[in-house]
């Protein structure tokens, strides 16, 4: 090959390989973040009535973000596991019942702890007139 060939080639040949890692290098970020696991959270339903809506938002905010129920989950000891939506580990979790009363837990960690078990005994997180 001609000298002068092969110094105009490299030059061409570096810029090449520079772009095959940019591109390499973005694919495998995009692979990673959707690879990341979503956070799955289990709710037990083991009150004496049934959840017909169930609400989650960032801790101390009105940003709720219902949660889909197939139908009310029944009391007795019923589960169910939903994707918690994108967002810090801090949330308030809202419920509301058949009987048209709401339960609010404030500040609860969805990192920390994977699910929360309804009980009869929460009354005390009773939420007065809350919008739904």
């Amino acid at each position: 090959m001609n000298p002068t060939r092969a110094t105009a080639l490299l030059p061409m040949l570096a810029i090449a390989l520079c772009n095959l890692l940019v591109v390499a290098t973005a694919g495998a970020a995009q692979t990673r973040a959707a690879r990341s696991p979503a956070r799955h959270f289990n709710l037990v339903n083991a009150t004496f009535d049934s959840v017909t809506t169930l609400a989650i938002a960032p801790a101390g905010s009105d940003a709720f973000h219902d949660i889909a129920l197939d139908g009310p989950l029944q009391g007795g000891l019923t589960s169910m596991t939903f994707d918690v939506p994108a967002g810090g580990c801090l949330r308030d979790i809202r419920v509301s019942f058949g009987d048209d009363h709401n339960l609010l837990y404030p500040r609860f960690d969805v990192c920390r702890y994977h699910g929360l078990r309804l009980k009869p005994q929460d009354e005390g997180w009773k939420v007065v007139n809350a919008s739904r």
